[in-house]
């Protein structure tokens, strides 16, 4: 009991109830869920948007959800997220607002913090950056000799780096081939000098993305991006024409040189993981246009909105977060593994070991009290087919409970060659592969051969048996119903049906 009177989490009769639930499906297989309900595979799905998610692979049941969302609701989460909607300080160590949904609020919205609507200085904000993208794309904007702006330059750290630069290779496909764009974050000289070292001063910019402008890496690389750019073009006055700041410290931006005209800021409502649609994505905004930018908030908004309206037992975020909950704290899974098949997302677990374990890599509680509970796990992972030749083998052969998220897309790239584009079929025939035996993480004794590949030559083989299901609509034996239900998916997108 906290001295406040209320129950600790791990005392609460909810928190007791999975305890004992999660003892009772202690030798339940997942097998044995999709032998007593074949409709399983399309049951256990939800969809936000263009998101399709498939959670019949998890080792829960309906008894598993329900208690789930009986803890949800006893610690208010739903309280908490309406809270920060309405823009209360529910960062209640920095007393401030947690506001990044307003960063794609329509223009419409009312957003207050302190009795003031956010909303039209966002806007005003994206506007801006707006007009300076278009400038540069189309040339109207030139560098200090008059040449035309080819190359794009974010430095930052943290938030103000993994953020747009993850984004960036997400979205290469829509970017503007003429444009070089590049992210240096490591205060080592070497991250410097390879983003510079074949590009001209004169037809360069760069961003330089620090909330406060006193970040000593972002101000340390950024300080030798101007002696780098000075050494070249020789006139103190050519750094107003070559950088930029994403900032909030006017006065710091002046006297590195920055043109104030040329700062775009944002709030300390926005946290540094949070805030690449903001300010902190002029880079990106540059890359792929400001049409490009807002339809990606719009897509922010979808599933915004969807957290916010959506009942308990159908919220996309709130099953999530609470299906890691019953991994991390009655299943004493240590990591979660985040392993997309796209090389477009090479960064996104990356971003995401940002988000979620700065986030709640945390050991004391809102109430100021140390937790008695384990809290964020370890993220991790990379893109398949990568990781199937690197460490697939713990996964499927190991003594760990690896918790993963496999993320995949029906198409392919427009611009793509159409030979490229048939191997996207073979890249989606291993993400269902392994998505079908990832369950399969068995206990092995210490006795082993640890120079055999079993779980890589496992993955080969799977994926040549699942790739004629995903091609052809061939009947493949031994598909479980959730893996059958997801081809059937791939098909009705590619337009195979």
């Amino acid at each position: 009991m906290n001295a406040d009177g209320r129950t600790r989490l791990n005392q609460t009769p909810e928190w007791t109830a999975l305890a004992k639930h999660r003892e009772e499906l202690a030798d339940t297989r997942l097998r044995d869920l999709f032998a007593a309900d074949p409709a399983r595979g399309t049951g256990y799905t939800l969809q936000v948007g263009d998101l399709y998610i498939d959670y019949s692979k998890h080792l829960v049941t309906d008894e598993t959800l329900r208690l789930l969302r009986e803890l949800a609701a006893a610690t208010d989460v739903f309280g908490l997220r309406d809270a920060m909607f309405r823009g209360e300080k529910i960062n209640v160590t920095e007393n401030r607002a947690v506001l990044h949904t307003a960063l794609r609020a329509p223009r419409d919205a009312v957003v207050e913090v302190d009795g003031e609507n956010v909303v039209p200085d966002v806007h005003a904000v994206l506007d801006k950056m707006a007009g300076f993208a278009d400038r540069v794309r189309s040339g109207e904007w030139t560098g200090h000799t008059g040449k035309r702006i080819k190359n794009v330059i974010n430095v930052g750290i943290g938030g103000s780096d993994l953020g747009p630069a993850m984004a960036y290779e997400v979205l290469r496909c829509f970017t503007d081939r003429d444009l070089t764009v590049r992210f240096v974050s490591n205060v080592d000289g070497a991250d410097l000098h390879e983003a510079t070292r074949d590009l001209d001063p004169a037809e360069t910019l760069f961003v330089i993305a620090s909330k406060t402008f006193t970040t000593i890496e972002t101000i340390t690389n950024a300080t030798s991006a101007r002696k780098w750019l000075l050494a070249a073009l020789g006139d103190q006055a050519a750094v107003a024409k070559h950088f930029v700041a994403l900032s909030t410290n006017a006065e710091k931006v002046a006297e590195f040189g920055i043109d104030t005209a040329n700062m775009f800021e944002f709030w300390d409502w926005v946290g540094g993981r949070y805030s690449y649609d903001s300010a902190i994505g002029l880079s990106l905004m540059i890359a792929i246009g400001p049409d490009r930018f807002r339809e990606m908030l719009d897509g922010f908004r979808i599933v915004d909105d969807h957290f916010r309206t959506a009942p308990a037992e159908a919220n996309v975020p709130l099953l999530l977060g609470l299906l890691g909950i019953w991994y991390d704290n009655f299943h004493d899974a240590q990591s979660h593994a985040v392993l997309p098949y796209s090389h477009y997302l090479s960064k996104f677990t990356a971003y995401l070991q940002q988000l979620d374990m700065e986030s709640n890599g945390k050991y004391v509680a809102r109430d100021g009290k140390q937790v008695d509970w384990q809290t964020g796990p370890i993220v991790w992972g990379t893109p398949g087919t990568n990781g199937q030749h690197a460490y697939y083998q713990l996964i499927h052969q190991g003594t760990k409970l690896i918790p993963a998220d496999f993320i995949g897309f029906a198409r392919p790239v427009a611009e793509l060659s159409e030979e490229l584009k048939a191997q996207h079929d073979l890249l989606m025939a291993n993400f269902f592969a392994h998505y079908e035996h990832k369950v399969f993480v068995q206990g092995a004794v210490w006795n082993i051969d640890s120079f055999d590949q079993w779980g890589v030559e496992l993955g080969k083989v799977l994926a040549k048996r699942v790739e004629p299901a995903l091609t052809e609509g061939a009947d493949v034996p031994g598909l479980d119903a959730s893996t059958k239900a997801l081809v059937a998916k791939y098909r009705e997108l590619r337009g195979r049906s």
